[in-house]
């Protein structure tokens, strides 16, 4: 294959600029404690300065991959998928979502949201970040708000962020990882005064996997 037909199936989903794809358990959010295949894609210029996989943020370190591999690999571990990033909607996310289904293979993203909306998803977690925001698509589509919250400041933006989903759709406030002993007590006592929210852990570095 030509650098240019490369290109060109890129452009259009059929590769991914793969980072890792692996088998753990999902350690944040409504799914926490269950076994899923996690495919991250390289890419992201949102920029979050926490960003604890920073190394893929540039697309080009990442070497394109076919999604029917991609697929293949999967299918192999479990009959869930969680595609993440990076931002995984920086690229045409349809050939992989009709790729997946097509093995029988619940399709789940976590996304800032801030690009257009792509792929069929069974389950669509967004977590916006102050910096680049979702986009209206990605806030009806959302059936999980993950607010990571940083600062006293970041309850706010999570206030004005969950005001812009769907009624059905679930409320997580997960502290930054390097500030979780200063901020836990805050968000537990917050969820206590606003209990329609819940607190999500990052349960898979307090157990030391993936």
């Amino acid at each position: 294959m030509t650098e240019n037909e490369l290109n060109q199936n890129v452009a259009q989903g059929l590769y991914l600029p793969l980072m890792e794809a692996f088998y753990t358990l999902q350690g944040e959010g409504y799914h926490k404690g269950s076994a899923a295949y996690f495919v991250r894609i390289g890419g992201c210029d949102v920029g979050c300065h926490w960003c604890d996989v920073k190394e893929s943020w540039n697309a080009k370190l990442h070497p394109p991959t076919g999604i029917v591999s991609i697929v293949e690999e999967a299918k192999k571990s479990s009959d869930t998928v969680v595609v993440t990033g990076g931002e995984p909607l920086m690229w045409p996310m349809d050939p992989l979502t009709t790729e997946l289904k097509s093995k029988g293979i619940s399709t789940h993203i976590e996304t800032s949201g801030a690009y257009s909306l792509s792929g069929e998803w069974d389950w669509f977690c967004l977590s916006p970040k102050k910096t680049k925001l979702p986009t209206p698509e990605a806030y009806a589509a959302a059936d999980e708000l993950k607010m990571i919250i940083h600062n006293q400041n970041d309850f706010k933006f999570a206030e004005e962020q969950a005001a812009k989903v769907g009624e059905n759709c679930i409320l997580f406030l997960q502290p930054e990882w390097s500030k979780r002993d200063q901020m836990m007590p805050e968000m537990v006592d917050y969820v206590l005064k606003n209990p329609r929210w819940k607190v999500s852990l990052q349960t898979h570095k307090y157990l030391n996997i993936p």
